[in-house]
């Protein structure tokens, strides 16, 4: 346990004393998530809605990133039941970014997803199956290593259930946190 938390407060470490960098290199990992659909209604008797979707991916190439993503939605409301979403699959997402990627720069990007998901309303046609995605970004490094972003994306569920397909289309933001992969191993070699 302790070697994890070494671990853990060196890498910590490392990310803070890094100087201004390229985030979207080869070899670079991106972990964080999305959060969406927000509801968080105060009154009596009232609803809670929101969706959440991590994501994890490592940079092939530059301004390439091929990952995973893992999608739950929920929406609940008094006397109305329970509504359920769910995704796993992997994702892609290609940056359109110049050479110099420092502190305060934005950069667009496009993500797109395919995997096994699922929408089950309370009320209403359910769909389970093969979910596809794609929409574009924005992410804004308010420090060298840390993105906020905004992504308007696209959702489709082919599949089987009371109906064949459902689809939305979703406004997400969320942060992610980009890791240099020479910072990952001198925080390897330090365990």
């Amino acid at each position: 346990m302790r070697k994890i938390y070494r671990f853990v407060i060196s890498a910590g470490f490392m990310l803070l004393c890094l100087n201004a960098s390229s985030q979207l290199k080869k070899g670079n990992i991106m972990l964080g998530a999305d959060i969406a659909n927000l509801d968080l209604s105060l009154n009596t008797g009232s609803n809670f809605g929101a969706s959440l979707n991590p994501k994890f991916a490592r940079f092939i190439q530059d301004n390439f990133a091929l990952g995973g993503y893992i999608n739950f939605r929920l929406s609940t409301a008094k006397d109305q039941g329970t509504s359920v979403g769910y995704g796993i699959g992997p994702l892609a997402r290609y940056y359109f970014n110049d050479e110099s990627n420092p502190v305060g720069h934005a950069s667009f990007f496009v993500e797109g997803n395919a995997g096994i998901e699922g929408s089950n309303p309370a009320h209403g046609n359910s769909t389970n199956g093969l979910g596809l995605g794609i929409g574009p970004g924005i992410a804004y490094f308010i420090t060298s290593n840390v993105g906020l972003e905004a992504l308007l994306k696209y959702q489709g569920i082919i599949g089987f259930g009371s109906s064949v397909t459902s689809s939305d289309l979703t406004m997400a933001f969320g942060l992610q946190i980009y890791l240099p992969h020479k910072t990952l191993e001198k925080a390897a070699e330090m365990k």
